[in-house]
């Protein structure tokens, strides 16, 4: 096949080397890099000398899937051109003068020089790329596409990415935080930014449906059925999930609690979003920088998702629902006693308990619970003393066991195993 593939790329003639012939075969049957000097016929059976270069580019396999040949005019240095006004002239002489006359031969003699300036000038963008499918940097030329297709790799859709995966932090910060503290979205400016943060996913569903992917192959996949498909077999059904304006319809005072509550835990779909994060941000870990503050900001959403389920327990056994009485046990009775603001009931005619610590200030305790629990410190000003805050701090210190040896192995024990130790 690599033989006749040969025959059909490059065009030899009758004082092209055969044994350079050979070795170009041999080269492609065999899948070597090699460099040739050798003679190739244009269209119009006229002799260029060539400068060839042969490399052959693999998939993550370790199998080769094309070869990557490169082309260097080099006629002028094998044949000089002689002429009536360079009779007599030294070989040196007439190279210079066809050399300056023609700009097309300086352009072709240092295309290598351009491409490593590029290079240099293209590694922050490669560095700021989000997907994981990157196209390598032999890659020349963009690929021809409808114009309606969006490159997965041009500046606009990295830009994009970041917006997205910025929002997407954004989402798994507030969405438990406002279904475990039940906060309706009655402050307007909270409810735009909400929405707004609707629209954009919303028009990332559109762009999805537009965007180039790379295929099994490592081809880039352009055709608008395809995109079309993979789309809808993988993200799709999450993406629009998360987009729905869940925080507008639990804005209207008329919604029922039961309802209202089904939209606020259907706001967790918006966390599967994290998947895509990570499958975009897996390149970033031969950076040590980048792999440190990866790991702090995943121990840091831990603690935060932790925190909220703390206080959702702690917010649900704090009344006896069957006597209607204060358990004087839970935790968060227990805070309000301390810093001064007990639960009361039916202080304003609701015939409800009111009252409490604030919710900045519950916030801030569940986390610092968390965070001393998960770094294995645990000074016990804060402790569980009903069954279900028992079981749950059961399951965090298993999280913690676990999540400790796998930062310390990650180069942050300075950060988490000493600072222990030393309290």
């Amino acid at each position: 096949e690599c033989n006749s593939l040969t025959c059909c790329l490059f065009m030899y003639g009758e004082l092209t080397d055969k044994k350079t012939i050979e070795k170009v075969k041999q080269t492609f049957d065999n899948y070597e890099s090699n460099c040739f000097e050798v003679l190739l016929y244009k269209k119009n059976r006229t002799p260029v000398w060539f400068y060839m270069q042969i490399a052959p580019i693999r998939n993550e396999h370790d199998k080769v899937v094309l070869f990557l040949c490169t082309f260097k005019d080099i006629t002028l240095f094998k044949q000089p051109i002689e002429d009536e006004a360079t009779k007599g002239w030294t070989k040196f002489a007439r190279l210079t003068r066809a050399l300056t006359n023609s700009r097309s031969v300086l352009q072709q003699l240092t295309p290598m020089n351009k491409a490593e300036v590029v290079h240099k000038h293209s590694r922050l963008a490669e560095v700021l790329q989000l997907g994981s499918d990157i196209l390598p940097q032999y890659k020349q030329e963009a690929p021809k596409t409808p114009p309606h297709i969006i490159l997965h790799y041009c500046a606009f859709k990295t830009t994009w990415d970041w917006v997205i995966l910025i929002l997407t932090f954004y989402t798994a910060i507030m969405v438990p935080y406002n279904v475990s503290f039940k906060t309706k979205q009655n402050n307007i400016a909270w409810l735009v930014l909400d929405s707004v943060v609707d629209v954009i996913f919303l028009v990332d569903i559109v762009l999805n449906f537009h965007t180039t992917f790379v295929g099994p192959g490592g081809e880039v996949i352009s055709d608008p059925k395809l995109i079309r498909m993979n789309y809808l077999k993988t993200w799709f059904v999450i993406d629009l999930l998360s987009c729905l304006p869940y925080d507008i319809i639990n804005a209207f005072e008329n919604v029922d609690e039961g309802i209202s509550s089904l939209f606020s835990s259907l706001k967790v779909v918006r966390l599967l979003r994290l998947g895509r994060v990570a499958r975009k941000l897996d390149h970033y870990l031969e950076y040590g920088a980048a792999v440190l503050v990866l790991l702090v900001c995943v121990f840091g959403l831990v603690a935060h998702w932790l925190a909220c389920i703390w206080y959702s327990i702690g917010d649900y056994e704090v009344i006896d629902e069957i006597t209607n009485t204060l358990k004087k046990d839970s935790w968060l009775c227990q805070l309000a006693e301390s810093i001064g603001t007990p639960y009361r009931y039916n202080t304003t005619g609701s015939g409800q308990w009111e009252g409490g610590p604030s919710k900045d200030s519950l916030y801030i305790t569940s986390l610092y619970f968390t965070m001393t629990s998960l770094t294995t410190i645990g000074f016990g000003n804060i402790a569980p003393t009903t069954d279900g805050e028992k079981i749950f701090s059961v399951a965090m210190m298993m999280v913690g066991c676990n999540l400790g040896p796998f930062l310390r192995s990650n180069g942050t024990s300075w950060g988490f195993g000493v600072w222990g130790q030393s309290h």
